[in-house]
């Protein structure tokens, strides 16, 4: 456990569970957790920050899982071969991250988030049909959501990363034709293949502060249990309206990033 105050301590906690319940709801909530985490360790090491990041992230993604599990039509097969593909593409993302520069990034992901934001808000039908459980997904379907939801999705949180999770869910919704609360259940099954992927490795070069991992994780697992309870009870309307502020959040934070 680093050396930081009890104040610190708390609002990491909060912040952890704030973010496990953004994450559960529509993904997203790496935007509060991990500025979280680097305001409140500065003299924490930055590879430090993101494996304790991760660490504190799955166990929450994983308990939204389960929750998503007991009462949401989640094609686990499909979204497990998701989440292998886009573990390889992190995979290959991280290895060319060194050579892409961030600046040139941002301004590219902004616009795709504005034309999201504008999609979502021109089309109010978007996400709100149910998904047909009995109906089985095409192969042509799986394969695409397999290629690009997962190895292209993936790729990018290994190139850049924020907005994974939101991505995640919006792709599911076009690909699958899935509900936005169906979405989000899936996409925690292929979040879950990710954080285990990068966790392993961070834990394998020992940049996890596992004790103060740990506390955050309780406050995480609350919040994300907490966040798709409230979705499923108020379903794709309600994370339709979380959608655009995570959205219009995440487009602020990368315009801050990039004219600051």
């Amino acid at each position: 456990m680093p050396d930081i105050s009890l104040t610190t301590l708390v609002v990491l906690c909060l912040a952890a569970a704030a973010a496990g319940w953004i994450d559960a709801v529509v993904g997203g909530g790496g935007l509060l957790l991990l500025p979280a985490l680097l305001l409140g360790l500065p003299h924490v090491p930055a590879a430090h920050v993101l494996g304790t990041n991760k660490a504190v992230a799955i166990v929450g993604t994983s308990g939204a899982a389960v929750t998503y599990l007991r009462k949401a039509p989640v094609k686990v097969g499909t979204a497990v071969r998701i989440g292998l593909a886009a573990l390889v593409g992190s995979m290959t993302g991280a290895f060319f991250a060194a050579g892409i520069s961030s600046d040139v990034l941002r301004p590219v992901i902004m616009v795709v988030l504005l034309a999201v934001a504008a999609f979502v808000l021109l089309r109010p039908s978007f996400g709100r049909a149910a998904a047909d459980t009995k109906t089985p997904v095409t192969r042509a379907r799986t394969v695409t959501a397999i290629v690009l939801v997962g190895g292209g999705i993936g790729f990018y949180d290994g190139l850049f990363g924020p907005g994974t999770g939101t991505f995640l869910v919006l792709a599911l919704t076009v690909v699958l034709h899935l509900d936005l609360v169906t979405a989000s259940a899936n996409a925690k099954i292929v979040n879950v293949c990710t954080n285990a992927g990068a966790l392993a490795m961070f834990a394998y070069q020992g940049t996890v502060l596992w004790q103060l991992a740990a506390l955050m994780a309780l406050f995480n697992l609350a919040g994300a249990m907490a966040g798709a309870r409230m979705a499923l009870r108020k379903g794709s309307e309600f994370v339709r309206g979380v959608l655009l502020v995570v959205v219009f959040s995440l487009v602020a934070k990368l315009a801050f990033d990039q004219w600051t």
